[in-house]
């Protein structure tokens, strides 16, 4: 099903991406990311499964808080007073990906996949789902110091989680 990664991912995984496209077709509902921690990692699966390019619209990968204003429409002095990593700040991403884009779901993620600066707490992640008409949603994640790569798989499982829910609500 998934080829690009399907060799490093767990199934859980292949299997809730393959639910949300399959139901996102079904209900006729673009998706785009934002993506901070993860680099593009859940656009790139979002776009492994043959037949569905249709359901996703766009990926925002904004790494830096220039990247999060300029892209995403985020003020600076948000992020500079709530700090990258917070609820206001992914709440923030995931509506200005649903402005900048043609999706109907947006979701977005922004955390410490792994160690940062010294108050950073490892694999801290927050995460935000917006959906045309609807109040957007809030996760906050605390993974722990399990290695950047675990941690943005775990965030992977949440997302598609969250996704799919936005669907269903």
């Amino acid at each position: 099903m998934i080829e690009t990664l399907s060799a490093a991912l767990p199934d859980r995984i292949e299997r809730l991406t393959a639910t949300l496209l399959e139901r996102a077709d079904a209900a006729g509902v673009m998706l785009a990311t934002a993506e901070s921690c993860t680099g593009g990692m859940l656009a790139s699966l979002l776009t492994d499964v043959d037949g569905y390019g249709h359901v996703f619209d766009r990926g925002f990968v904004v790494y830096s808080e220039a990247a999060k204003c300029q892209l995403l429409g985020l003020a600076p002095e948000q992020v500079d007073r709530c700090g990258a990593v917070s609820r206001p700040v992914a709440v923030a991403m995931a509506e200005g990906a649903l402005a900048a884009s043609d999706a109907q779901i947006t979701l977005a993620i922004t955390g410490f996949a792994g160690p940062g600066a010294p108050d950073d707490e490892p694999g801290l992640v927050h995460f935000a789902c917006a959906r045309d008409g609807r109040e957007t949603g809030h996760r906050e994640e605390h993974f722990g110091d399990i290695g950047r790569g675990e941690v943005r798989v775990a965030c992977l499982g949440v997302a598609l989680e969250m996704m799919i829910a936005a669907l269903d609500a």
